[in-house]
């Protein structure tokens, strides 16, 4: 560890996402007029490397990416971050996003292709940068990257990482949206691989169980202003969690650490103007 800080990283997407904010999001027909439009980085990969980066000085990413200017951006901006990005390159172009936010802060998000996952095979990816990790959050992938990403003390996934889980590997937490229904039906493909599984709800907060047979729940916390934009607070919620079991803490200590990340994200512009950084989390 560096100091008491985990080394941390993520194994995952990226995507291109163009943001903008309308009054509502357009019913069939309907035409709204869109203001504050800016682009970023974003997808679960780079959101989690982000605020992972932000809680323990550094990240990893290990991504894919297009052959693009979009790719180019991208890695500019994640190292801009604190993300050190380690990318194959895909003779494509690096998938899009339009994500609109309404009045009421919530996010809807529409993509532009498949997603570009790193592969075991990929010629020249740096998965030594692994060895040592306290602790990885994977997105996607293939079972190859999944098991590279094992080499951590601690490793997290989420279930929309469907080509990779169900093949044996263990984890450590399997982390989704309860209100998910295509995350609680992909679950089943893992669950009875990872230690604990963790269900968030939202304002709610959310329940977990473990392995063990132990469950309960814990409660969302306190956005630290008004609510502006619910892009990210799933994905730094789950990098939260990842950073709490690298450093050691117990399941209930995690989860409120994770909520803390996301209620932050909740009142920033984008993924990326306020997540939770050491300093707050020292404080």
């Amino acid at each position: 560890m560096q100091g008491s800080r985990p080394r941390v990283a993520v194994v995952g997407h990226v995507e291109w996402v163009q943001f903008a904010r309308v009054r509502n999001v357009p019913s069939a027909g309907e035409v709204v007029h869109a203001t504050d439009a800016f682009d970023e980085p974003a997808g679960g990969g780079a959101v989690a490397a982000v605020q992972l980066a932000r809680l323990a000085g550094r990240a990893v990413l290990i991504t894919a990416l297009g052959d693009d200017e979009h790719a180019r951006l991208t890695v500019a901006r994640m190292r801009q971050l604190g993300v050190d990005v380690h990318a194959a390159t895909r003779a494509r172009r690096t998938r899009r996003a339009v994500t609109l936010v309404d009045d009421q802060g919530e996010r809807t998000i529409t993509t532009f292709g498949s997603r570009l996952e790193p592969l075991a095979a990929d010629e020249g990816m740096a998965w030594g940068a692994l060895e040592g990790t306290d602790a990885v959050y994977f997105t996607s992938g293939d079972v190859g990257a999944l098991r590279a990403a094992r080499k951590a003390r601690v490793l997290v996934a989420n279930p929309r990482a469907v080509d990779a889980l169900g093949h044996g590997v263990a984890l450590d937490a399997l982390v989704l949206s309860g209100e998910d229904t295509i995350e609680r039906r992909l679950t089943a493909r893992a669950e009875d691989e990872a230690e604990l599984v963790v269900f968030t709800e939202g304002a709610r907060g959310g329940l977990y169980r473990e392995r063990s047979g132990t469950s309960g729940r814990w409660e969302a916390a306190t956005p630290p202003g008004p609510r502006v934009d619910s892009y990210g607070c799933g994905d730094s919620f789950a990098a939260g969690l990842t950073y709490g079991l690298g450093a050691g803490l117990g399941v209930p200590a995690a989860l409120d650490l994770a909520a803390r990340c996301g209620a932050v994200c909740l009142t920033g512009r984008g993924p990326y103007q306020h997540q939770l950084t050491a300093q707050e989390l020292n404080a």
